[in-house]
């Protein structure tokens, strides 16, 4: 279990996130909803250690992670897809995967399992990342953070800029780590596929969780999503 407790972030002199919890439980989906700027990327980044907290904590299985150095973070099993997939665009698809395997020493059956869940990907293995599409490279950037083998895994927009066959994939891999037992954490404008799949949802608006809900309840009465969000 993932536990972000009380957390004050920012860039410089300007603070983003005032006193921000949050919990992600095993097996569940907890997304973070917000108008842009709420504060949403800023957490996954804090959480992930690319980001000092000024105060506060992260707990991993109560574990104190919050000073460890950002390279750490992801050995301790925790995977961050940032928005804009950030890959190494000259490099090949299957060297792009090396780099994921090389963070927790994983060997063949890891990389042949990624690439099961992502078939298409095997057949491009030797192809640079910058010549794969768009769905493609997202693919991408998700199975070199399942290379890790996350028991919690971090998703910042997956699915912005992609065709609906593309993210149904996405979605489906989601769902997948889901079953697994995997604390999934997911940022994500659009509502529709939030709500499908979410168990809990977390509202942030100026760098502060206004309320966490469970996704049923905001299934039966949407009503909050105009509140919060304006939709």
């Amino acid at each position: 279990m993932l536990d972000v407790r009380g957390i004050n972030v920012g860039y410089d002199q300007v603070q983003v996130l005032y006193d921000l919890s949050l919990t992600a439980r095993p097996g569940e989906i907890l997304c973070l909803l917000g108008r842009n700027g709420a504060g949403k990327t800023t957490t996954m980044k804090a959480i992930m250690g690319l980001l000092p907290l000024r105060s506060g904590s992260v707990l991993l299985d109560g574990e104190d992670i919050s000073a460890l150095p950002a390279y750490e973070v992801p050995r301790r099993r925790i995977a961050y897809v940032p928005q804009g997939r950030r890959l190494f665009s000259e490099l090949t698809v299957a060297e792009n995967i090396e780099i994921g395997l090389m963070v927790r020493d994983a060997g063949k059956a890891t990389r042949d399992r990624v690439l099961d869940i992502f078939p298409r990907l095997r057949e491009r293995l030797d192809q640079r990342a910058e010549t794969l599409s768009g769905g493609e490279q997202q693919m991408l950037a998700t199975a070199r953070a399942l290379c890790i083998e996350p028991q919690v895994l971090l998703l910042d927009e997956p699915t912005e800029g992609l065709q609906p066959s593309m993210i149904e994939q996405i979605r489906q891999v989601i769902v997948q780590m889901k079953s697994e037992n995997v604390a999934i954490i997911l940022v994500e404008q659009r509502v529709d596929a939030v709500l499908s799949i979410a168990d809990q949802v977390a509202f942030i608006e100026n760098g502060r969780n206004l309320e966490t809900l469970e996704a049923e309840a905001l299934r039966q009465d949407p009503s909050k999503l105009t509140r919060y969000l304006g939709v």
